[in-house]
């Protein structure tokens, strides 16, 4: 995926987020990981590979909020955007 195409997909899951942020059923401090990562959308300076743990962060968050527990398909998803934020995180 080159760079352009990741920052495209990082910003739609950031309104994503915005919209689960907005609802009441969500967990308090839910995507603070995601935000104390202080990498944004619009951060075009910032590298590939920090914008690619940025999503896997903020997929595995977004994956939890739709999970019902971890054994859902949401769950598995999340526990999978895990494995791959951490991989991500090695390359920075």
């Amino acid at each position: 995926m080159h760079k352009d195409e990741l920052l495209e997909l990082h910003e739609e899951m950031v309104l994503i987020m915005e919209y689960f942020q907005d609802q009441e059923r969500v967990t308090d401090g839910l995507f603070d990981p995601y935000e104390e990562l202080d990498v944004d959308p619009s951060h075009v300076h910032k590298s590939k590979s920090e914008h690619k743990h940025a999503v896997f962060v903020l997929g595995n968050a977004l994956a939890t909020a739709m999970s019902d527990d971890e054994f859902s398909e949401a769950g598995r998803i999340g526990k999978r955007m895990q494995e791959l934020a951490d991989d991500a995180e090695s390359k920075i």
